[in-house]
């Protein structure tokens, strides 16, 4: 089934790494790039660099952008039961999380807590799930928000204060909620967005260094911070990298209107709702991709930024371009092909020694 690197993309998954605080992300990922490029570094926005020094036949260089933060919670506040009020970081509704586990990750101490919405089995004197889905069932109900969730802790303030939560202290899903699935033809998991977009930039790196092929310019692996909350990371070091061109690796949402499917292919994006990607750019990307015998996707996405729309637009980049696999339910259980992530790293492994 041409499966990816498995455990490296359960690795990946496995690394807690909320807005901001993307530290045991970036730790994988420089132990991986050392191996694969001429040089690593991290910057003052906490990106991490990886520099593959080109030929010098080409003398504008590559930004190739994967952001290492996931969709995340962060505390707003402090009940006095030792509940936790939280906002989200990312565009994340609270179904697409569920009830279930979570990890407070305190400045002393990482605990676990459940995201809660209360008990079914009420009247209307109750508030919480109510509020909800009413008590006759009847579809009238609304999607919970963020303020008809709580995340239970069962610690009393004291126990809270000596773990060091606070408001600002970040939740991730836990650690035991994102082990992969494996099924039929797809792989199934949250935060694909954007570890697998991770291990798509090292694959497609890792085969430059294994052909032993030298780019005709300097390319730029970027591993940014804080993408799903404006895309900072990426920003910084379009203004401070060399080069016009920032190529972003992320997911494509698979949705009738965008005409795209959940295959293989990849997809190649001409506008979001950020700005126009460089249409040279992505004429060409099609062009490598029909000389690997895929089948690219071409789309208009609505609803969508990525590191490189948000740094053109900001007047950071000359250019940008965006490369996706196809992903359903993006910012939730996320699925895509076992073929698209290689593929994916084909085409832009291709697109760097162009």
């Amino acid at each position: 089934m041409n499966l990816p690197d498995i455990d490296l993309l359960q690795a990946l998954i496995n690394a807690r790494g909320p807005c901001g605080e993307e530290e045991e992300v970036r730790v994988l990922c420089q132990k991986q790039l050392e191996k694969i490029v001429d040089d690593v570094w991290i910057d003052p926005a906490g990106n991490l660099i990886g520099k593959i020094s080109g030929s010098g036949q080409a003398s504008d260089s590559i930004r190739v952008m994967v952001h290492m933060d996931e969709i995340s919670l962060i505390v707003k506040r402090i009940n006095e039961d030792g509940s936790l009020r939280v906002n989200p970081l990312g565009g994340i509704l609270p179904f697409s999380f569920g009830q279930g586990p979570v990890e407070i990750m305190g400045d002393k101490a990482i605990f676990s807590g459940i995201l809660s919405f209360g008990c079914m089995h009420t009247t209307k004197e109750s508030t919480n799930i109510n509020k909800i889905i009413p008590e006759e069932h009847n579809g009238q109900g609304k999607t919970p928000g963020w303020d008809d969730v709580v995340i239970t802790t069962r610690k009393t303030l004291a126990e809270l204060r000596e773990a060091g939560v606070h408001p600002g202290t970040r939740v991730v899903i836990a650690q035991t909620r994102r082990q992969l699935h494996l099924f039929q033809d797809c792989i199934a998991g949250y935060f694909l967005d954007n570890r697998a977009s991770i291990f798509v930039a090292i694959e497609a790196f890792k085969q430059i260094k294994i052909g032993n092929k030298k780019p005709k310019r300097d390319i730029y692996f970027v591993a940014t911070c804080t993408e799903e909350v404006g895309a900072h990371g990426a920003s910084y070091a379009a203004r401070t990298l060399p080069g016009d061109i920032t190529l972003a690796i992320d997911v494509g949402p698979v949705a009738k209107e965008y005409q795209t499917i959940l295959s293989a292919d990849p997809i190649i994006v001409y506008q979001d709702a950020v700005g126009l990607y460089d249409k040279k750019i992505c004429d060409r990307l099609v062009i490598l991709a029909e000389s690997l015998n895929l089948k690219p996707q071409c789309a208009i996405f609505g609803s969508y930024g990525s590191d490189a729309s948000l740094a053109y637009s900001r007047g950071q980049s000359a250019k940008a371009a965006l490369i996706c696999f196809p992903v359903e339910n993006t910012h939730g259980y996320e699925i895509t092909h076992k073929k698209s992530l290689k593929q994916c790293a084909a085409l832009v492994q291709a697109y760097l020694l162009d």
